[in-house]
């Protein structure tokens, strides 16, 4: 292996270190070479040499000295001294010096200069004019870039490049950026120290392209393309659009990003919609770069003459936060005037561990967010939002306006401004063990209305104090006792039915046993828990009772089987001695699957009021029944239901919950079935389907389904299909959407949309969904 240094030619010093695989006798391969080439003429090989390797008498090995060939001019001055970094490193299986500083390599040529790494059949080095003439197949790449976004590689037949290897000529060459997007061209040319690449009678793809079947799916043909390597954008001069094979569109100029780019100012990829109510469309968003940390993005839309809407998303990043504004205004034939909608968000982090959110939600009518596909939200809320949350303590607070979009809520009546506080801290105490709690809040709101009952104004100041402590006893029983004692002030307005100021205290207690028994059989393990848990309130009497504003929904489940208090808020509190019984069963097998189940009843010494008026399944002396069982298989599999029926087993209500995960297949499925009198305000019984999958129908196809249905109007409330294709260069998303409901303000709709994108411009975001259907090539 003979090493060999040479000298820069212009600037700074270009020294090569030669590693030579020796394919047969080469020059510059003895010791006496050095002396050699500062005589005129070549040097002579001499008939047997010495190689890297090779033993001498002493027993060492044979190491060659390095070439120096001295530069014909000096350096200019100025110059930095030339440093380990610019050295260049050579390996070729023949290398050739001769006397007027030209140095050729062939048979298998690698060169790493700065980065930068060449592969050619031949290389010739010419010191005086610092320039390399390269015989391909050549292929020119930065290994340092390798698999990164911004990786760069040419390839071409020949070429003429500099010392730097950046600017140059190359023949017959192909540029391929970040393994997505490539170029085949007769020529290009390298200018600007690697910055400007200019191809000339150009293709561009980014399909994969097969000897056998040449054609791609899609490509652009130009005059001229040029790469911008520092502002990283690709300029078209007359470039013409063709899908398989055949001319599609034809534009004077183009510009768009390279692969590598994340944002950049210009046109999104449009989306194409009809419905039913607007006719075909076209949605062709713009996008603004506004730095480095904001963006605004302008959106028109287009639709049959029959709207003409300009959407709008505002999004900035600081320090601290982030904030995001979206909205439109429409001019359409669905509404008389102008139509649209604003939504914004910010979220912020503050000293201390605070965070400040703020929202703004508002649109001039519901069928507006449904016509133009924004929100299925029926309430809009604005305001802002204060939050601390440490491992002991909380607090949280927000105060804000609630906008309904309901037909059957009238906004005056309506609880409009609307303001709650929470503060909880969690302490230990030492004396007496077990868990403590203190938690304060305040909450308050206000209607539009002034009218007596319906324009009902509320505020209320609550304190909660509250123990628990747990103690495994003899035999595996483990007890527990809870205190708790809750304080309510209100204060009440435009309500004739109560007085203007309102208090009182609630204490409650409980114990609690359980008696866990684990046993194994056959690999399984099983776990019975019986629990028994009493619990004593005072009652709560009718005449004393405050409105209950947000108690309403009553919930029976396992979650709340053994709480103190099943009602949701705040306004109404369970009372009375009551014992809450139930028994769990798990079995957990070996194989990966496991099985549980959960019964449970509450019973009362005397009925409770409150779950009269809106707990019909919590009412009475005794409970529902409540029967739940969960599955959760290997496979992927999982499923839970959970049934409420009284003594005589009418059911009362039932909820199933199916899910299923697997590699190209997912499901999520729920059907809920409620009797009527169980449920306040319900004038009929529900009995509705959800269901939404996705598979991998075949590599590169997924499709997407979701449906919503109610069986007692015999209809479908909803139903979407989606199709997307994806491969190595173009994704296709297609989708098709129907609403059956409809009112004096909601319509009816069916939507289709439609989207493409060409893979190779700006960055790709690859959610993972599906696997990419990539072209594969037969050799």
């Amino acid at each position: 292996m003979t090493r060999a240094a040479l000298p820069p030619a212009r600037r700074a010093a270009l020294t090569m270190a030669v590693a030579l695989t020796l394919a047969g006798p080469a020059a510059a391969q003895s010791p006496r070479v050095a002396s050699l080439i500062e005589r005129p003429g070549p040097a002579l090989a001499p008939t047997r040499s010495m190689q890297a390797g090779d033993r001498l008498a002493d027993g060492t090995s044979f190491t060659p000295p390095p070439v120096v060939i001295a530069p014909r001019r000096p350096p200019a001055r100025g110059d930095a001294p030339p440093g380990p970094e610019d050295a260049a490193t050579l390996l070729a299986d023949h290398v050739e010096l001769s006397g007027n500083q030209v140095l050729t390599a062939s048979g298998g040529v690698v060169v790493w200069f700065r980065g930068a790494r060449l592969i050619a059949e031949r290389v010739i080095y010419d010191g005086n004019a610092g320039t390399l003439a390269i015989e391909g197949p050549i292929h020119l790449t930065e290994p340092g870039a390798e698999g990164t976004p911004s990786e760069a590689v040419l390839v071409a037949d020949a070429a003429q490049l500099d010392e730097d290897l950046q600017d140059g000529l190359l023949t017959g060459a192909r540029l391929v950026l970040a393994r997505e997007l490539q170029f085949a061209a007769a020529e290009v040319r390298r200018t600007g120290q690697g910055r400007m690449t200019t191809l000339t009678h150009v293709v561009a793809s980014s399909c994969q392209v097969c000897a056998t079947d040449p054609t791609p799916l899609w490509e652009i043909r130009a005059r001229r393309i040029t790469h911008d390597a520092e502002t990283r954008r690709i300029h078209f001069d007359r470039p013409q659009f063709r899908a398989f094979g055949l001319p599609i569109a034809t534009l004077p100029v183009l510009s768009a990003p390279d692969p590598t780019v994340e944002r950049m100012t210009g046109f999104l990829q449009p989306r194409f919609r009809t419905t039913s109510g607007l006719g075909f469309g076209v949605m062709l968003p713009y996008f603004i770069t506004l730095g480095d940390s904001a963006d605004l993005t302008l959106t028109p839309y287009v639709s049959a003459s029959r709207t003409a809407t300009l959407g709008l998303r505002y999004r900035q990043a600081f320090t601290n936060g982030a904030a995001e504004i979206n909205g439109a205004l429409s001019d359409d034939d669905l509404e008389e005037g102008t139509r649209g909608y604003l939504f914004g968000a910010a979220a912020f982090r503050l000293p201390r561990d605070y965070r400040l959110g703020l929202q703004v939600q508002t649109a001039s009518d519901r069928a507006y967010l449904l016509d133009y596909d924004v929100t299925d939200a029926d309430r809009l809320w604005s305001g802002l939002t204060l939050d601390r949350v440490l491992r002991d303590r909380l607090l949280t607070s927000r105060v804000g306006r609630y906008e309904t979009l309901r037909e059957d809520e009238d906004e005056a009546t309506s609880p409009g401004l609307v303001a709650d506080a929470l503060w909880e801290r969690r302490v230990r105490p030492a004396l007496i063990g077990g868990e403590a709690g203190l938690q304060f809040s305040v909450h308050a709101h206000q209607r539009d209305s002034g009218a007596d009952i319906a324009g009902r104004d509320m505020a209320r100041a609550s304190a909660r104090l509250d123990w628990r402590r747990s103690q495994v006893l003899a035999g595996g029983f483990v007890a527990a006792a809870q205190a708790r004692l809750d304080a309510d002030l209100y204060r009440i307005r435009d309500d004739s039915r109560f007085d203007g100021t309102e208090a009182r205290a609630i204490p409650i207690g409980a114990v609690e046993l359980r008696w866990p028994l684990l046993a194994r059989r056959g690999g399984a393990a099983h776990l019975l828990e019986p629990v028994l848990q009493v619990v004593w309130s005072p009652d709560i009497d009718d005449e004393d009772r405050v409105p209950n504003e947000d108690s309403r929904l009553v919930e029976f489940d396992e979650g709340n089987l053994f709480a103190l208090d099943r009602l949701p808020g705040r306004d109404a509190v369970e009372g009375g001695l009551r014992a809450n019984l139930g028994v769990t069963w798990t079995r957990i097998d070996p194989a990966g699957w496991s099985l549980g189940l959960t019964a449970g009843r509450v019973l009362r010494a005397d009925p409770d009021p409150a779950f009269e008026r809106y707990g019909e399944v919590l009412a009475g002396r005794q409970s529902d029944w409540l029967l739940s069982a969960t599955y959760s298989g290997a496979s992927g599999l999982a499923i839970a239901n959970r049934a409420l029926f009284d003594s005589d087993l009418n059911l009362s209500r039932d909820e199933l919950r199916l899910g299923w995960l697997k590699p190209g297949f997912e499901l999520s499925a729920g059907y809920l079935w409620i009797d009527a009198v169980t449920e306040e305000g319900e004038a009929r019984d529900v009995s509705e389907l959800t269901a939404a999958t996705g598979w991998q129908v075949a590599q590169g196809w997924r499709a997407t389904a979701e449906t919503r249905y109610d069986f007692v109007a015999d209809r479908a409330q909803k139903a979407e299909l989606g199709l997307e294709y994806r491969n190595e260069c173009v994704t296709v998303d297609l989708s098709v959407s129907r609403r059956f409901t409809s009112s004096d303000t909601v319509r009816a709709d069916t939507d289709v949309g439609l989207s493409v994108r060409l893979g190779g411009f700006g960055r790709s975001r690859d959610t993972g969904a599906a696997p990419v259907a990539r072209r594969s090539c037969l050799r």
